[in-house]
């Protein structure tokens, strides 16, 4: 371990912890981060609890490894130790992780204080990050990843201290997709404001991300709500939660398939929100779209360059979204409705419980 206390200059966007390639690399672009514990004057550094790894992330392991927990838990590992991050190679996404403040720099502007227990809500992807435990306690069939270790979280960065109300499990599974229901919140509440109740249609509509973006845009004044899923046994779960108006079971991959199931649920939607962890769903979505709606983009799997063109291709009249992860308080919204709405939390807990 580096036990060199910092000399050089820190930037509040990391640049200082980039060793590859030195001086022309943001700290998500860089091949290797520095991962010493000691602080610069603006950082915080995390004792790590649990590490959770983004759904593409993990699926592109365990399909890798066709499910080999060991073989998982060993790329993870060679992945942290060889790059200072978590960040996949093929995905390029990392995930995110819950710990508690064990130093805070003079000059940190976060508002952390040392023994504050902590969700960081930046990517692991970016994050400067070392494992002391071998991941021992991890048999790699899950996402959520226990571990000790610590992380270094940067001067302009996002944390949220965890709520006292909620498991740090909970919270930790809320805050992974905190941005994806805040983004959708933006969007239908200005639907909203020019008079009109937008049908929204959410692929994905079971999951984490997608479960908290229908409960947000019924919150926020949709019209109707549709949730897509792949298979009748989420299509069993979604229903009986109610969130969704409609549910169909459709595959988010078949253009056609896909745009005939959300026009008989009643389609074209307004608004699209894309939260499937597969590849090849940017065509389907953007032809189940109105013309002149949204599609919103909230998964690590898709091909901007696909939509792109692909709503080129199709002559489609849309505007597309990229869902970066962050929205001012999005935390706040994300947990405040996995407070108020039973059944969006059914869904959450009923995930934990299963593993």
């Amino acid at each position: 371990m580096d036990t060199r206390q910092p000399t050089t200059p820190s930037s509040p966007v990391g640049v200082h912890r980039v060793l590859e390639p030195v001086g022309s690399s943001l700290p998500q672009a860089a091949r290797r981060l520095d991962t010493r514990p000691q602080v610069w004057p603006d950082e915080v550094r995390i004792d790590i609890e649990t590490l959770n790894l983004d759904a593409a992330s993990f699926r592109q392991l365990h399909d890798k490894h066709a499910g080999d927990g060991a073989a998982i838990r060993d790329e993870v590992l060679e992945i942290i130790a060889s790059r200072g991050k978590m960040q996949n190679p093929v995905t390029g996404s990392g995930g995110m992780l819950i710990g508690t403040v064990a130093d805070v720099g003079p000059e940190s502007t976060l508002g952390l204080q040392v023994g504050d227990r902590v969700a960081t809500l930046v990517s692991l992807s970016l994050t400067p990050l070392a494992i002391t435990d071998g991941l021992e306690r991890w048999d790699g069939s899950s996402e959520r990843i226990p571990a000790t270790g610590h992380a270094i979280l940067f001067g302009r960065t996002i944390a949220a201290k965890l709520p006292d109300d909620l498991s740090p499990e909970l919270a930790l599974m809320v805050m992974d997709v905190c941005g994806a229901p805040a983004l959708v919140s933006r969007v239908v509440t200005s639907y909203a404001a020019r008079g009109f109740a937008p049908t929204v249609a959410v692929l994905g509509g079971a999951g984490k991300s997608g479960s908290l973006s229908l409960a947000a845009a019924r919150q926020s004044g949709a019209g109707r709500t549709i949730g897509v899923v792949p298979f009748k046994a989420e299509a069993d779960l979604l229903t009986d939660s109610g969130l969704a108006d409609q549910v169909v079971i459709a595959d988010a991959r078949s253009p056609l398939g896909l745009s005939e199931a959300v026009a008989a649920a009643g389609g074209p939607a307004d608004v699209t929100v894309v939260c499937v962890d597969v590849p090849g769903c940017e065509q389907p979505a953007i032809l189940s779209t109105a013309e002149g709606g949204t599609v919103i983009f909230f998964s690590m799997a898709t091909n901007f360059a696909a939509a792109a063109l692909g709503a080129e291709g199709l002559a489609a009249d849309v505007t597309m979204l990229v869902g970066n992860g962050y929205v001012p308080g999005h935390a706040a919204l994300a947990l405040d409705l996995i407070r108020s709405d039973g059944a969006v939390r059914r869904l959450f807990e009923a995930r934990l419980a299963a593993g």
